[in-house]
């Protein structure tokens, strides 16, 4: 039975795409860093489809956490037919007022971290001819974001490696995926602390977890290399910086995550 590894699978996208693998009759791997949330969830899909799910609680944000990860998953099963790397924040304000913490730590999470998870197991599903890596990236992957800087550089950074990674390796029989979500309705925006005036606006917007996660597994057996979801308003502006000046597009969009 094929076996996917999700993180940040405790609420939101990634506890969507548990329910929605453990639907398929796939084994799961569960990953964020609440016992307490996991363990309950995992219990639940087991007994609703007959399938294994494990919880691994671990902080994604310390240093050699996928290589910790990656040992506990060896004592669990043989290998990882599809990785989905959904952990990451956002952090909104000026980055020069930041909290140093959450601004390094943002690059930890969305980029190290994801890096070396893919790095643990791509490996095995090239040798094996045969997986599936899936990024979460986001429609702030494809154009510079004042006030929500790190995030939106984060995700251009996911989204560049797993399209150089789908070319690399899909001759070997593994897909690499890029899911570009617009605003989604999950705890993102509270933990980003949205400005009460941006979030309310931002929230007429909002995708549903389900939504996001139908379009990424429909363009992953499609075999795409990266899918924008949300529909017209989300391809919209993804595109907007191709046919307009940066520094305009950077500006306009400075105005709006100003949040004043």
């Amino acid at each position: 039975m094929a076996t996917a590894l999700i993180t940040g699978a405790s609420s939101g996208i990634g506890k969507t795409f548990a329910q929605a693998l453990a639907a398929q009759g796939k084994d799961l791997i569960l990953v964020a860093r609440s016992q307490g949330a996991l363990e309950p969830l995992a219990t639940d899909l087991s007994q609703q489809y007959g399938i294994q799910a494990w919880a691994i609680a671990q902080d994604l944000t310390e240093p050699n956490a996928a290589v910790t990860v990656a040992d506990q998953v060896a004592a669990m099963t043989d290998g990882i037919d599809l990785l989905i790397n959904n952990a990451g924040y956002g952090i909104h304000g000026t980055f020069a007022e930041g909290d140093r913490a959450a601004q390094l730590g943002m690059v930890q999470l969305n980029v190290l971290s994801l890096v070396d998870l893919t790095y643990q197991f791509l490996p095995g599903m090239v040798q094996r001819g045969a997986g599936a890596v899936l990024n979460i990236a986001s429609t702030a992957a494809f154009q510079p974001m004042p006030y929500f800087a790190v995030y939106a550089a984060t995700k251009a950074f996911v989204l560049s490696f797993s399209e150089a990674l789908w070319v690399e390796s899909k001759d070997a029989g593994v897909q690499v995926l890029a899911v570009c979500p617009g605003p989604t309705e999950t705890q993102f925006f509270k933990v980003a602390q949205f400005p009460d005036g941006l979030a309310q606006r931002t929230e007429q917007n909002y995708e549903t977890p389900e939504a996001v996660v139908q379009a990424a597994l429909e363009a992953l057996a499609q075999g795409k290399a990266n899918v924008v979801t949300g529909g017209l308003v989300n391809q919209t502006m993804v595109n907007a910086s191709r046919f307009l000046p940066r520094e305009l597009v950077a500006s306009g969009i400075g105005k709006i995550f100003k949040g004043v």
